[in-house]
């Protein structure tokens, strides 16, 4: 079984302290904190003007709360496109980088090891390739940064970035050593991209954000869903992932992101993953238990080529509704 999270970000009409009881109540042991300028919770202008004291304060409401933290996601403006971490403004790039280096410290002080982080926008004060370019240069200094303080940094590719698509996600991972992503594929599937090419970026994934989405829809409910979650369970056991699936439903009036039951769907969606993940799980048994059946000591294991064909009902909202078959020969 994977690891599962919640985002803080999912209840924000909630006080905090509320906000972080109720991810406990829905029986998550682990939060994703969002240190974000429009957050209700978590405030980068707070932390900056009394990190101590605003450390010891989260950490009193995550100890109450009987909470671990599983990821500090930054943003220090109040939408992606203002003190992006390409700002083409020397000025601006300065400022975030104190706000990030105090980020730094408050992520260590929570005794988290991952921070997420966006990869910047497109300026039209600038051009796609200056962007880039710094971009590039801010997300190493970042993975550079978090690396000497043993925590590992990731960026979201999201709509409207400079990383919106898979292949521009691609080519930055690779301009970035080291770098990893914190995966949402509803940013792309929104955009129309197939969950099959959205797939071949989870080896770089070290944190998974999950949430109903569909072509068009940056948010669903889970019966609205068309994101091929099924598909990425599989290729998550194959690679052996180690990080965790963060519930990360938001409420925002954004791209059609206020109108889900956020409890709800969240419950709903954990636990047709958890379903899945068992029913992949027996079929995996059976598979090596058959296979151990085919061969004599000293031959090669002759697996059944059929016991690999699983039948799957698509998008996820129909998969999750059906067992795992193996098709024995």
């Amino acid at each position: 079984m994977f690891k599962f999270s919640c985002a803080d970000s999912s209840f924000p009409v909630l006080e905090r302290s509320a906000a972080l009881r109720l991810v406990n109540l829905l029986g998550f042991n682990h939060v994703d904190i969002g240190l974000f300028a429009r957050s209700s919770h978590f405030s980068p202008g707070e932390l900056q003007a009394s990190p101590r004291g605003y450390t010891a304060q989260v950490l009193n409401d995550l100890n109450a709360a009987n909470l671990q933290v599983s990821d500090l996601f930054v943003q220090f403006g109040v939408d992606p496109s203002q003190c992006s971490a390409n700002d083409p403004d020397p000025g601006v790039r300065n400022m975030t980088h104190d706000a990030f280096s105090h980020a730094l410290d408050f992520c260590l002080a929570l005794g988290c090891d991952h921070i997420t982080g966006l990869p910047g926008v497109v300026h039209s004060a600038a051009s796609l390739d200056r962007d880039l370019e710094l971009g590039v240069e801010e997300a190493s200094r970042r993975v550079t940064e978090c690396a000497r303080a043993g925590i590992r940094y990731a960026i979201e590719p999201h709509v409207d970035s400079i990383c919106a698509e898979v292949g521009s996600t691609h080519a930055f991972l690779n301009a970035v050593e080291g770098l990893t992503l914190t995966l949402d594929y509803g940013h792309f599937v929104a955009a129309g991209a197939t969950s099959a090419n959205v797939h071949s970026l989870l080896p770089s994934a070290s944190h998974i954000h999950v949430r109903g989405g569909a072509i068009g829809k940056l948010q669903t409910s889970l019966e609205e869903n068309a994101i091929d979650f099924t598909g990425m369970l599989m290729e998550l056991q194959r690679t052996r992932y180690s990080g965790f699936l963060a519930l990360e439903y938001v409420w925002l009036d954004w791209k059609g992101c206020n109108r889900t039951d956020n409890v709800s769907e969240t419950i709903l969606l954990r636990r047709a993953l958890e379903s899945t993940m068992r029913g992949l799980d027996e079929a995996s048994r059976e598979v090596q238990s058959s296979a151990k059946m085919q061969y004599s000591p000293g031959e090669q294991p002759k697996v059944n080529q059929n016991l690999s064909a699983c039948n799957w009902r698509l998008p996820m909202a129909r998969a999750f509704g059906q067992k795992i078959t193996v098709l024995k020969g």
